[in-house]
């Protein structure tokens, strides 16, 4: 359950109905522009709180697994995170980037 850091039941309504346009938006293949306009929203409320509803998502990471009777040779990592956004790792990457590069996308913008 999400921790809703004391806020009132009308915030907790706010925040919820801002996560369900969110992920709407997201998987409906429209443009911002164009969802916000069919949903009679705000761009700029829509773009304020996706971003505010992104800094509260922790980081989620998933178990790969790998084909053992495959030939080994190395491969790209991609991660993908709750925002959407991508990060591949290609092999040879020094470990501490993928770190700074978490790090600056988690930063307020």
């Amino acid at each position: 359950m999400l921790d809703t850091g004391g806020m009132s039941r009308s915030q907790e309504d706010r925040h919820r109905w801002w996560r369900q346009l969110v992920a709407q938006q997201e998987q409906s293949g429209l443009s911002i522009r164009a969802f916000c306009r069919e949903h009679r929203t705000s761009e700029h409320s829509f773009y304020q709180w996706r971003k505010r509803l992104a800094a509260q998502l922790p980081v989620k990471f998933a178990l790969v697994e790998t084909n053992r009777s495959a030939p080994a040779r190395a491969a790209a990592v991609e991660l993908v995170l709750a925002t959407g956004e991508r990060l591949r790792i290609e092999p040879g990457t020094d470990a501490a980037a993928p770190r700074v590069v978490l790090g600056v996308l988690r930063e307020p913008r």
